[in-house]
């Protein structure tokens, strides 16, 4: 018998949860070995392209910065709608990979990012599970202005952010899952 409900549905009945896996470009051999339908790579503009042949494959070449700085490239309003556009077309029937350089702060604000913009409302929830899951993470809160921006949030997932605070000191997140 064939199902009444579109095929974006009937995925998310199969997938109560949508699964986000976030590292550092160290764990990304690992991280590839569960399957993401997508991967998201947040790197350095001079960063070697990581090789994704996998999964639906999206780079985004930026800094780490949070303000403009001289001889740095920040993240822009028109990279943050690439993010926002090609996480609305993972159907979360397989899990999507973020990473970038440290697995600290531009993974896990494309990660917030993804799971305020599937579930609007959530945006303290999120970032408390966030902080949970990830001691260390410090989402880069120039993306998360940006994506608060364009997602009509009205700041309240860069307060959200600002609420947790910056993460434990690390040099280099580890590799996690996160069921959003």
């Amino acid at each position: 018998m064939r199902s009444r409900f579109p095929p974006g549905l009937r995925s998310a009945f199969r997938n109560p949860a949508l699964k986000l896996i976030i590292c550092p470009l160290t764990d990304l051999d690992k991280a590839l070995a569960a399957q993401p339908s997508h991967a998201l790579s947040l790197i350095s503009p001079e960063a070697e392209s990581p090789i994704c042949t996998t999964a639906n494959h999206l780079i985004l070449r930026f800094n780490d910065i949070n303000a403009p700085r001289e001889g740095l490239i920040s993240p822009t309003a028109k990279q943050v709608t690439s993010l926002i556009s090609f996480s609305q077309n993972w159907s979360g029937e397989s899990p999507l990979l973020a990473h970038c350089w440290a697995g600290i702060s531009r993974s896990t604000a494309a990660a917030y990012i993804i799971a305020c913009e599937r579930t609007p409302g959530k945006e303290m929830e999120f970032a408390q599970q966030l902080r949970a899951a990830a001691p260390e993470a410090t989402p880069n809160p120039w993306m998360i202005a940006l994506a608060d921006t364009l997602l009509n949030r009205n700041g309240r997932m860069s307060a959200a952010i600002a609420a947790i605070g910056r993460g434990v000191e690390a040099g280099q997140g580890a590799l996690f899952t996160w069921d959003i």
